[in-house]
């Protein structure tokens, strides 16, 4: 039976090819059949790498069985993954987040988690020499996750060894880095077929800050105006997510990538108090921008309290 290799729900670019990076080496390196799989629709940065790349968007999976083998890339978090992953054979973590705690495995594995921008960057570093078999695609894939997760090395948790990777791979296959990453962060942009309630789970993460369940989303963009030019029906919308989410909380987090800045939505009180609390700003009106807050990761996750 194949290994299934999956990142976290609601798949930005990372966690989409990650997946299809790390299946290939385990296949043709390591000679252990394995198979990418999403846990649900990747963005559109994300969509865009895929085709840009050649790759088929790999299956769907809702959940796993006691019988799987996995390897879980891009996270670490339990609500982040399948709701039976505790049950199934857990063979490796991959990661570059901190460490949340609550996966339990059935036997010893192999735990990657390294303080770099990017997963794909861990990956390049644990294939070594055996990367220049990679074929172009691989290459290209890895290259563009960094430049996901970086936004183009403006993000703060870009480290020197992330941005030397990805030059070198941009070197060796002849990739132009900003045009490339311009015409990803144009696809990232491209929201206007999306339902308020997809742009607010579409790049999700789930915490728990101060007893209160929040679910925090980040849309990097390089066209912040399309998206909060619907500030009033996000806002709206962003009770019945919650609820159906069993949070008691969406922050949205609009991350202009060239102005190197986020707006946050404020529908409420409890927003409010939590940005003034959080990033010692004082609140007016419905909106407020951070300037220079641009990872969720380093900059948000780490300040939000009550």
């Amino acid at each position: 039976m194949s290994i299934l290799v999956f990142g976290h729900k609601s798949p930005d670019t990372d966690a989409t090819l990650c997946a299809i990076i790390w299946a290939w080496y385990l296949t043709n390196i390591r000679g252990e059949q394995a198979e990418p799989r999403l846990l649900g629709e990747p963005n559109t940065e994300a969509a865009f790498v895929l085709k840009h790349w050649g790759f088929s968007k790999p299956p769907f999976i809702a959940d796993v069985a006691a019988s799987d083998r996995v390897v879980i890339v891009d996270t670490n978090n339990p609500a982040e993954l399948p709701p039976s992953i505790n049950e199934a054979s857990i063979t490796a973590i991959i990661d570059h987040h901190m460490l949340v705690g609550g996966l339990k495995t059935k036997t010893p594995i192999d735990v990657v988690i390294r303080p770099l921008a990017c997963t794909a960057t861990v990956m390049h570093d644990l294939m070594g020499a055996d990367l220049a078999k990679a074929p172009r695609q691989i290459k290209g894939a890895m290259l563009s996750c960094i430049l996901s997760d970086t936004l183009e090395f403006r993000s703060p948790t870009t480290t020197p060894h992330d941005r030397a990777v990805a030059e070198a791979l941009a070197a060796d296959l002849g990739v132009s880095i900003p045009e490339l990453a311009t015409a990803m962060f144009e696809a990232k942009s491209d929201v206007s077929s999306f339902t308020d309630a997809e742009l607010l789970r579409m790049d999700s993460k789930e915490y728990n800050v101060a007893g209160k369940e929040l679910r925090v989303s980040v849309l990097e963009t390089t066209a912040p105006k399309i998206i909060l030019d619907r500030k009033a029906s996000l806002m709206a919308s962003m009770s019945g997510v919650a609820a159906e989410d069993g949070a008691d909380q969406v922050l949205l987090f609009v991350v202009d990538i060239l102005k190197e800045e986020a707006t946050l939505l404020v529908p409420n009180d409890l927003v409010r108090q939590m940005a003034e609390a959080s990033f010692g700003v004082k609140v007016t009106g419905d909106t407020v921008v951070l300037p220079g807050v641009m990872s969720r990761k380093k900059q948000i996750i780490p300040a939000l309290k009550l």
